[in-house]
């Protein structure tokens, strides 16, 4: 089927399956550039927000507590405790319609302040850190009912004395948090044990649906591109070669049926002028050959040689003495 087609015909389907497949690849390899370029931008943001709050917290720990430690026996001040800080400081972001979908949590398995309890799946994250206390990082994607999120989690560890003053006994802990909290959560905490996961919540949907419309568009602008050069590409080849051979075919056929009158033109110095040349040589050899076969036979010597054949005397040699 495909040789009866016309070579414009076969040029634009080739063109056409190179489009379908150059597109497929294209988009493909697109989306997914865009995509891993979209979750970089994800992470970046997700890992200045924990940095910041990794910072509100040794500046509250440094700086805060030192000064409103001697209060703790009269007064509990919440402001004392690095998880309240980073917390409070994610609030008031939170509290800006742009950053309306972030969050922010200290997630603890033994929390005092029971806002921080961990649910099933911040549980989770805390018990990888547990069971692998060389993974310092963990993050990933989650689908919540109206977003898709993505987290990064570092674990919670007690690396300094001071927190245990707080967390080891309701004995040891100010009278005031006890008043406060009351004497059974976040306490029984050890050194150096993994008691909680920072846990950063940020948005992905929006940005990941940005990447997909910027892969559309740009799809959309490589087809338009692509079907533009295949017109042009059926224009070029229609003026360039398929006219000038039909041109040449039409003139062939009328030299085939005997009008030596008709004779090809020489457009151009590429493959089809030289085609053309050739026909046009092959015309003339035609034509040579042709005349020969008009001639009549006795006119195939020289100009004289009619003499010869018309010498009378000679043909009448029965006069002679024989």
């Amino acid at each position: 089927m495909f040789k009866n087609l016309k070579l414009k015909q076969k040029f634009t389907i080739i063109l056409l399956v190179i489009l379908i497949f150059g597109l497929s690849f294209c988009g493909l390899s697109l989306s997914l550039i865009l995509r891993q370029n979209a979750e970089r931008e994800i992470a970046s943001t997700g890992l200045l927000l924990m940095e910041t709050m990794t910072s509100v917290r040794q500046y509250t720990n440094e700086q805060i507590k030192p000064e409103l430690n001697e209060k703790l026996e009269t007064e509990f001040l919440p402001q004392v405790i690095p998880a309240y800080s980073a917390t409070e400081v994610f609030n008031n972001l939170r509290s800006k319609e742009k950053y309306g979908q972030y969050f922010y949590k200290e997630a603890t398995l033994n929390p005092t302040n029971p806002r921080d309890k961990a649910d099933d799946f911040e549980t989770e994250i805390v018990e990888k850190f547990r069971k692998n206390r060389k993974l310092k990082e963990w993050q990933g994607f989650r689908s919540e009912p109206a977003v898709d999120m993505f987290y990064i989690a570092r674990p919670l560890e007690i690396t300094e004395p001071s927190c245990l003053e707080c967390h080891d006994t309701p004995e040891r802990a100010p009278k005031t948090q006890i008043k406060n909290y009351g004497p059974v959560g976040g306490f029984g905490w050890k050194l150096d044990e993994i008691v909680g996961a920072q846990i950063i919540s940020v948005p992905a949907s929006a940005v990941i649906q940005k990447a997909n419309q910027y892969s559309f568009l740009i799809v959309g602008i490589v087809s338009i591109v692509f079907v533009a050069i295949i017109l042009l590409v059926n224009l070029l080849l229609n003026r360039q070669i398929v006219r000038p051979l039909k041109r040449i075919t039409r003139v062939a056929e009328e030299v085939s049926t005997g009008h030596m009158d008709v004779d090809f033109e020489q457009l151009s110095n590429d493959e089809i002028g030289n085609l053309a040349k050739a026909f046009k040589r092959m015309k003339l050899s035609l034509e040579m050959a042709m005349r020969r076969l008009k001639r009549p036979p006795g006119n195939t010597n020289t100009g004289n040689s009619g003499n010869y054949g018309n010498s009378g005397n000679y043909g009448n040699s029965g006069n002679s003495g024989y």
